[in-house]
């Protein structure tokens, strides 16, 4: 099992932005697909809202053209820059990565 920890989270305004990361301690997330999925508040269902597996991209319909996956540079982390973000955004944030969970960020947007 990956040791996989998100950060970034926070409290923001409507239409603020948000940089997240996921990370794998000692490992690096290069040839690993990974995706980012948040659970909001009051349910159990975990949503997706992006992926990337190679160079390849994919999010959901609710996040297209708000937020974009990548990775950093030496491929280790992988990034989810969240702009124009709403109160529906409101979640704990997390990544995945070959059915490995992190703990989760919490990301609030509120005015």
């Amino acid at each position: 099992q990956l040791p996989l920890a998100e950060s970034g989270g926070g409290l923001v305004q409507p239409g603020g932005s948000l940089r997240l990361s996921c990370a794998a301690s000692g490992f690096t997330l290069k040839t690993y697909p990974v995706a980012w999925f948040r659970q909001a508040p009051g349910t159990e269902r975990r949503e997706f809202v992006a992926r990337i597996s190679g160079e390849n991209t994919d999010y959901s319909d609710s996040v297209k053209g708000r937020f974009t996956i990548s990775r950093d540079n030496a491929k280790v982390m992988v990034f989810l820059q969240m702009n124009n973000l709403n109160p529906e955004d409101t979640a704990v944030y997390y990544c995945n990565v070959g059915g490995d969970w992190g703990q989760g960020t919490q990301v609030t947007v509120s005015s």
